[in-house]
Parts: C-alpha cells; structure tokens; sequence
C-alpha cells in the first residue's frame, strides 16, 4: 500500500475560489483506493507553501507526490512535465512577496522534470472525454516553485515520485470569457492522475511533444 500526497492552492489575485483546492476536497470525500491519501490545501505564498510541503513531506514520507493548482486562461487539463528553479512573480502573492528572478530553491538544479508518467495520464484523462495535454512550462508562480520543490524531494528520496497537474477555471467560477471545465470533471482528472500515477512507473513511448 503507497502513501499519497495531493495537494492543491487557496484563492488568490482577488479570486474567490480556486479549482484545484475544491477538487482536492472532493477527491479526498469520495477516495476508495486502499492506498493512503494525505491531501493539504497550500496557502499561495512562496515561503508558506514551501514550508507545508516541507512538513508534509518530513510527516508522511509520501512514495507519491502529486501538485495541483489553477492556470486560470488554460482550457485543458496540463499535466507538467518540467520544473525550473526560477521564482519570478508576476504579482504578488497571498503574502505580498513578489520575488524576482529568484531562485526557488538554491543549491538545487536549474530544471527538474516529472516523475509521473504524464503522457499515461493524459491520454487515460482524454479517453473520459476530458480535455488534457501535456505542458512544458509551470509558470515562475507558486505552482512552479511547489512543484520544483516536491521534484527536488523526490530526487533526492529512494523510490519516491513526483509531479504537477494545471487545472483550468471551474464552470461558473471562470472570469468572463475564460475558459473553464465542470468542476466533476477537473475533480475526476486529479483522480485519475493519481491512480494512473499508482498503477504505472513508467510513461508510454508516444510522441507527447510539441514545436513551440
């Protein structure tokens, strides 16, 4: 039996919801797996959620990490592929920091990538006629930096994996003109990245790329 941690983010930028934590929490009400789910909702701060992750990490000793958070203007579920140690803030965040140009964890290398099979979860996404595609690029926010976070851990720990799923808005909730996806189903594909990322060790060799 694995142990699995899913996180996903509060509100922020003045935003009164944000999807990924809503769908954590439902992901956690209906979990069924006899693996162990552990799930936090981040606050968005670079040095907070840093700092949970840490003590998440330390507490539970996860085999599986998996990150969420919103990419609100994106109309698919992105699973991410690579992480950079850069924090470089657009604005600021729930803190009022806004770094610039920053490393997100010195010492650590320039890029990690995913250890998820991401091209198995995007395509198991798909085939439930959700929207998904892979992604190169987490951003320099928040997510990016947990994201870079929970890749340096699991480098770093034997066996362990880790990786970062982008949700769009939550039909309803989305700003207007933004795209959005019914929250079941931003709540089903968190879901099915988990048990896709237990079942499988190794992604599919199928072309996943892209040319810009």
């Amino acid at each position: 039996m694995a142990t699995v941690l899913l996180t996903g983010f509060d509100p922020f930028g003045g935003d009164a919801v944000n999807p990924s934590g809503e769908a954590v929490r439902t992901v956690a009400e209906r979990w069924s797996s006899p693996d162990r789910l552990i799930t936090e909702v981040l606050p968005v701060s670079f040095a907070g959620a840093a700092e949970r992750l840490r003590s998440l990490l330390a507490a539970h000793s996860p085999d599986l990490v998996i990150a969420t958070g919103l990419a609100g203007g994106r109309a698919d579920i992105t699973v991410e592929r690579v992480a950079v140690n850069l924090a470089d803030a657009r604005i600021p965040d729930n803190d009022g920091e806004q770094p610039t140009d920053a490393p997100s964890l010195p010492g650590a290398p320039t890029a990690l990538f995913a250890t998820l099979p991401v091209k198995r979860i995007v395509a198991a996404i798909a085939e439930q006629g959700i929207p998904a595609v892979t992604s190169l690029s987490a951003g320099s926010f928040v997510c990016n930096h947990v994201f870079l976070h929970a890749a340096a851990w699991a480098a770093g720990t034997r066996g362990a994996r880790a990786g970062f799923v982008h949700v769009p808005w939550a039909a309803g909730q989305e700003p207007q003109g933004a795209p959005a996806l019914p929250a079941a189903d931003i709540a089903a594909a968190i879901e099915t990245a988990l048990l896709v990322s237990l079942a499988h060790t190794t992604d599919a060799a199928v072309v996943g790329g892209s040319l810009h």
